[in-house]
This record gives C-alpha cells, structure tokens and sequence, in this order.
C-alpha cells in the first residue's frame, strides 16, 4: 500500500521543481539525493543569499529552508520569498526546537515545518500536503479564469449559446477548441 501512495506522489512531485536550503554539506547532499527522487529538478543553496538568488532565477515550486544559515538565516529569506511570492510553498527543515524561531515561521506563512532528523514517514506526508496544496490552488485558478471579447464577439457568442441552449462558456470553449484545432 504505501509503495503504491508513493508512486502516486511521485507522479505528481516529478512536475515539480524543488530547492534546497542547508548549509551544513551532508544533509545538503542527503535532502538533495532524497529530494531528487521526488521533484522534476532540485537545486541546493549553502546560504540563505545564494538562495535567494537561485530562487529569483529558477522560481521553484517549493523551498526546503533550514532555520540557522550563515548570512541571511532561513526566516529572513522566507520573508523575502514571501514578498516575491506570497504563496510560493516554503517548508522549514530545521533541528532548532527555538520556540521564538518557531512562532516567527507561523508569522511568516510558511507552509510547514519539519524538526530534523526527518524520518521518511514525515517525508511522505510533506509531499503529500505539498500536492493538495498544488491540487488545491490549480483548482482555485480554474475556477477564477476569465476572459475579456470584443462586445461584437460577446453578442455571437451569447446569442449562439442562447439558440443552443449552453453556457457561454461552453460556447467559448468550443470556439477556442476549433481555432486551436483541438479534437475532442
């Protein structure tokens, strides 16, 4: 059972593309070979600097951050993801149990937090709520697409659907299918 729920993640992760926050070597190395398995791509950052630079090239789809960085620590470059991209999913990997650091992580938003050592259970369940997260906004987007016709094309549109009895958007679909020349 588990092996088949871990497929099923993986299937939807591999669309994702994933970075990496940690600047001590090894767990870099090892969150980087586990991650690895899961997303499309994984790029890994020592310093919270260098990831915020990678992050503004690449625009992951999730960031692992470790709390304590040189530099620039894992909140202050969670805050400035945060005003690049106030819904981009951050995850704090962290060992610190700093209640303080803990309290600041809610404030900021981030969308989980995970205490090291990280066992593959907890794993599962991260990448998990990471594709009901993902699931969740893609329908909201659905949901909220609109789009703006000339008032001459709007007119057709509506008295086409009225003689046909369907939905305008139905009728919009249908025209966006033919002129795209998609088979149904």
């Amino acid at each position: 059972m588990i092996d088949n729920d871990i497929i099923k993640i993986a299937n939807e992760t591999k669309k994702l593309n994933a970075l990496i926050v940690e600047d001590e070597k090894e767990a870099n190395e090892l969150m980087l070979s586990t991650f690895g398995n899961f997303f499309n791509t994984v790029d890994s950052a020592s310093s919270g600097e260098e990831a915020l630079e990678i992050y503004k090239q690449k625009r992951p789809d999730v960031v692992f951050v470790d709390i304590i960085l040189p530099g620039m620590d894992g909140l202050e470059l969670a805050r400035r993801i945060r005003e690049i991209k106030p819904d981009q999913i951050i995850v704090i990997i962290s060992a610190s149990n700093d209640m303080n650091k803990i309290s600041e992580a809610i404030k900021i938003g981030v969308d989980s937090f995970i205490q090291k050592p990280i066992d593959s259970n907890k794993i599962i369940d991260l990448l998990k709520n990471i594709n009901k997260t993902i699931a969740k906004r893609r329908k909201i987007e659905t949901k909220t697409f609109s789009i703006t016709l000339p008032m001459d094309l709007y007119d057709r549109v509506h008295a086409d659907a009225k003689v046909e009895r369907i939905s305008k958007n139905a009728m919009i679909i249908r025209a966006l299918k033919a002129f795209y020349d998609i088979k149904p």
